[in-house]
């Protein structure tokens, strides 16, 4: 990859990421279901078990992530050369496996989350990680230009 598509992965990541957070917090706010505490909590890693830590902290820990998922997407898009219905077969495939992560995060949790067989929350979990598979590719097309 190039620095530039790396950068471009990046802001990608970056904003495709800010969208998840926002949304899950933002139905939080309106439901009282946790799923944004779900999506930032990491108190089931041995290391942050015995500490609390700051939202800004959590939220940059998911968006790194993001990040991550935001320069695959970027690698594979310019590898193959990916455009139109492929470029969101390619998001949703990359983003399928983080809406299965509901369960072993929910389960693994030691915060007050959304429990495992909460129907209202996996509906908002799913809800708003196809938002964010949607994102990826108008991002990709906003940010690198491609037509």
């Amino acid at each position: 990859m190039t620095f530039k598509q790396v950068g471009n992965s990046l802001i990608i990541g970056l904003i495709s990421g800010a969208i998840l957070g926002l949304f899950l917090k933002w139905m939080q706010a309106i439901t009282e279901i946790k799923v944004y505490t779900l999506l930032l909590n990491v108190d089931f890693i041995p290391i942050f078990a015995s500490k609390t830590l700051p939202e800004w902290l959590e939220f940059m820990f998911h968006l790194s992530i993001s990040c991550v998922i935001g320069m695959v997407f970027v690698y594979i898009m310019v590898k193959w050369n990916l455009s139109g219905k492929a470029a969101y077969t390619l998001s949703l495939m990359l983003t399928l496996p983080t809406v299965f992560l509901y369960f072993p995060l929910s389960y693994l949790a030691i915060k007050d989350v959304p429990g495992i067989l909460n129907c209202t929350a996996i509906l908002i979990w799913i809800a708003g990680h196809v938002l964010y598979a949607l994102s990826l590719p108008l991002l990709y097309k906003s940010v690198t230009g491609v037509k």
